[in-house]
């Protein structure tokens, strides 16, 4: 019968031959509790196993437990002593300050404890807060000193300000030089003009006007313009009267961005509160017209906007449009659409597919709407201004006089 060896055991014990030995030492603070633990094992053994006999017999049992307890030091195969002394004394020093007494090496670690740095609060100390003040000197007067830290906390409440007013000012006035160069360009031109306004600042200073643009609309420009034209024109609540009673299903979104229009124009213009009470029950009126539809509530609200204008000594106006018809005008703030115009947004296809392989393709658009708002006094100038041109009017003659600029011998008409 036959053994085969594979060649890799044999390489690996001919490699194990010549491979040297690693030596392994131990400290002797660890032996010495080792041999403490044997010993005091043996001596429990023994005492429960056999008591001696007589005295001679106790003191050879002590002599093998101090014999025992004698640590032994390590030595390698040669016999050479490989105890470390300074590792030993490093071990025993590390355990007295843990909490450790030399002769109880058992003895539990204590917790470090943490040491915190903190500021001397010596009056003498280089660290007090009070020095940082200007001017400061510990042999002022208690009421000099309360006075020097009052200016210093002005100037620091100057300072903290000014750093605030440094990063709100991109915000506040994000381009400082193309601000002064335009200050610098109305100051000029007031002085060329002799502090008179054109015509364009006057009208900015004396009338107000509100833009809105409403957000994309799922409908066509074509479908919008359409209803757009029908309230261009007209008072807002004529406008909204007009969007109630429309067939057109983006008539709906168009009263709803109407009433933000006009919402954005009274808080932030200011428009449309020129008669106090009666604008709010005017916008009042327009709201329960839009959310019931109750058009005997809305008599009501009329004959009250009546008596309350009659209160109020406004007279009726009439005014002359653009286009040669009158209008009545009761409330001279009253908001009205000078214009209304729609613009194309975005556009967007999906596949619709047919029979056969077809497919066709849905273009889905997308139209918002614009509003130009203002007051009637708008149209009280214009009209005003129609009447006077009128008024101004030479009288057509079929024959004018005509100055003679030269003598000829026939007249030239």
């Amino acid at each position: 019968m036959t053994t085969r060896i594979p060649s890799r055991r044999l390489g690996q014990s001919a490699l194990a031959a010549f491979q040297p030995r690693t030596i392994r030492w131990a400290p002797s603070v660890c032996a010495t509790s080792t041999a403490k633990r044997h010993a005091s094992t043996k001596d429990k053994a023994t005492k429960v196993t056999s008591k001696p006999k007589d005295k001679a017999a106790e003191d050879s049992s002590k002599t093998k437990d101090k014999v025992a307890e004698t640590p032994s030091k390590p030595k390698d195969e040669a016999g050479e002593d490989l105890s470390n002394p300074i590792l030993e004394k490093y071990l025993e020093q590390r355990e007295i300050e843990q909490g450790a007494t030399p002769d109880d090496t058992a003895a539990k670690p204590a917790r470090p404890r943490l040491r915190e740095g903190k500021m001397s609060s010596s009056p003498s100390s280089l660290f007090l807060p009070e020095r940082e003040i200007p001017g400061w000197n510990p042999n002022l007067s208690p009421a000099e000193i309360a006075q020097i830290k009052s200016l210093a906390e002005k100037r620091k409440a100057t300072i903290a300000a000014e750093e605030d007013r440094k990063l709100s000012e991109m915000n506040l006035d994000p381009d400082l030089a193309a601000r002064r160069a335009l200050e610098r360009r109305l100051v000029m031109a007031g002085v060329k003009r002799h502090g008179r306004l054109t015509k364009a600042q006057t009208l900015a200073r004396t009338e107000r006007q509100s833009v809105f643009k409403s957000q994309a609309l799922p409908t066509s420009v074509k479908k919008l313009q359409k209803v757009v034209n029908q309230i261009a024109g007209k008072t807002v609540s004529e406008a909204l009267v007009q969007l109630r009673f429309s067939k057109k299903r983006v008539a709906r979104d168009v009263a709803k961005g109407l009433e933000i229009a006009q919402n954005e124009a009274i808080a932030g213009r200011g428009m449309g509160l020129g008669s106090g009470l009666l604008a709010q029950k005017r916008w009042e009126m327009q709201r329960a017209q839009m959310d019931t539809g109750k058009v005997t509530d809305v008599r009501v609200r009329e004959e009250e906007m009546k008596t309350e204008a009659e209160n109020k000594k406004i007279r009726p106006t009439t005014v002359e449009m653009k286009d040669g018809s009158k209008k009545v005008v009761r409330d001279p703030t009253e908001i009205f659409i000078e214009q209304a115009w729609v613009g194309k947004g975005e556009m967007w296809k999906t596949p619709e597919y047919r029979a056969r392989g077809m497919v066709n393709l849905l273009r889905h658009r997308t139209t918002s709407f614009s509003v130009l708002l203002k007051e009637e006094k708008t149209r009280m100038r214009i009209s005003d201004e129609i009447k006077k041109k009128r008024d101004n009017r030479k009288v057509w003659t079929a024959l004018p006089d005509r100055p003679i600029t030269s003598q000829r011998q026939y007249c030239l008409w």
